[in-house]
């Protein structure tokens, strides 16, 4: 049974999330509560599986396990009814390299790309760094939860000529888990004006009941004719450093465009760590993530209640699905400069900047709770001293 309340000193182990934040922000003692990895030990199955393979001491080229298809096909049947079939899987190191992949297969320099706003850093930079023109479309704060602005998109799908729309569900920073009404009707748009949708999965598996997931490819009868899947077992299974991903490619048109860049920039070979820690989680880590859930709904809880009692002009987004809470400061009418300020060097905690995730994300932070609870706890009172 795992232990999640067990604290794990991760210091000195070339962490991005522990191990890069003196040198980035000039303070000793800090805590992070930021970058999306958790800091629990990965499920036993996983750590079996690398033991077995560092004991036969050889690390040569691989070839990818056809045991390996069928663990990611069962997988994604079992957890959310989705039918995948192996000429439809390719891999990636990563999601974001395969959405770059595919940004660079389904369009051409200055062609228009949207994103929501706020959303994953990662995807503005992607877009601007292809020399793809970026339109933002602002999500809208509903009681409390995301709604996407669907005459907002249809505006710039029509007049911006949008060739591809990045989605990312479930949503990160907001925790959204689109439902299928939404999805449907998102499509529909996307097949009005024939825009392409890249959508980010990477987060499908961690969803709170009553919420269910929903692939964009199964919200429509033809939605896998203009869309690609990405994912992978990384972010639930806390293995992002191993590097792998898979993309799903229903479409034949689609699949030998995307197949034909990723021969060209070379990114078809998987490490074998990747290949078989993929292939461990996706067969031994279901008991595993079945704990980790409710462990990451007890945080959520703790951590909602903690604001009301402590800090309750602070707004929180109640997650639907990941570990990642949006906080909203505005009302202490700090600049976002301020804010950050007080929270390193006061609080001495580290959280993911709000304004990173887009222009409407100011006097915003994001709140990583996938931690031990003391961890976790300790957390939350710095931020309350921070802002005393």
């Amino acid at each position: 049974m795992p232990n999640f309340e067990q604290p794990i000193d991760r210091l000195g182990s070339n962490s991005i999330k522990w191990d890069t934040i003196l040198k980035t922000y000039n303070e000793k003692e800090l805590l992070p509560l930021w970058i999306a990895d958790m800091d629990f030990k990965a499920p036993a199955g996983v750590l079996n599986a690398y033991q077995k393979l560092l004991d036969h001491g050889i690390l040569g080229y691989t070839d990818t396990p056809e045991s390996l298809y069928t663990a990611i096909i069962n997988w994604e049947k079992e957890q959310h009814q989705l039918a995948i079939e192996k000429e439809e899987i390719l891999f990636f190191s990563g999601v974001l390299a395969g959405i770059t992949t595919a940004i660079q297969a389904f369009t051409k320099p200055n062609d228009t790309i949207l994103i929501h706003d706020p959303v994953y850093p990662p995807f503005a930079n992607i877009i601007t760094t292809n020399r793809r023109q970026l339109v933002r479309s602002r999500l809208i704060d509903e009681d409390g939860r995301f709604v996407m602005d669907f005459a907002d998109m249809e505006e710039k799908f029509k007049h911006q000529h949008v060739k591809v729309m990045i989605l990312c569900n479930p949503h990160n920073p907001g925790g959204r888990v689109w439902s299928k009404e939404e999805l449907q009707k998102l499509g529909n748009l996307c097949k009005k004006y024939d825009v392409l949708v890249l959508s980010d999965e990477i987060h499908q598996d961690l969803v709170f009941p009553p919420y269910e997931m929903t692939s964009f490819f199964k919200a429509g009868e033809d939605f896998s004719d203009f869309s690609v899947q990405f994912t992978s077992m990384t972010k639930t299974f806390n293995l992002a450093g191993i590097k792998n991903s898979v993309v799903f490619v229903k479409s034949a048109k689609l699949r030998k465009q995307l197949t034909r860049k990723q021969e060209e920039n070379f990114q078809q070979e998987i490490n074998t760590f990747g290949l078989v820690g993929m292939e461990a989680a996706y067969e031994t880590g279901k008991e595993w993530l079945n704990e980790l859930l409710p462990y990451i709904q007890s945080n959520i809880a703790y951590t909602m209640k903690f604001f009301q009692e402590h800090l309750p002009n602070v707004h929180i987004m109640s997650p639907e699905g990941t570990y990642l809470l949006w906080l909203d400061f505005s009302k202490y009418e700090l600049s976002d400069a301020e804010l950050e300020e007080r929270l390193i060097h006061k609080g001495k905690v580290v959280l993911n900047t709000g304004v990173s995730y887009g222009p409407s994300g100011k006097q915003h932070m994001r709140l990583n709770v996938a931690c031990p609870r003391a961890t976790l706890e300790e957390g939350l009172h710095r931020i309350a001293m921070a802002l005393k």
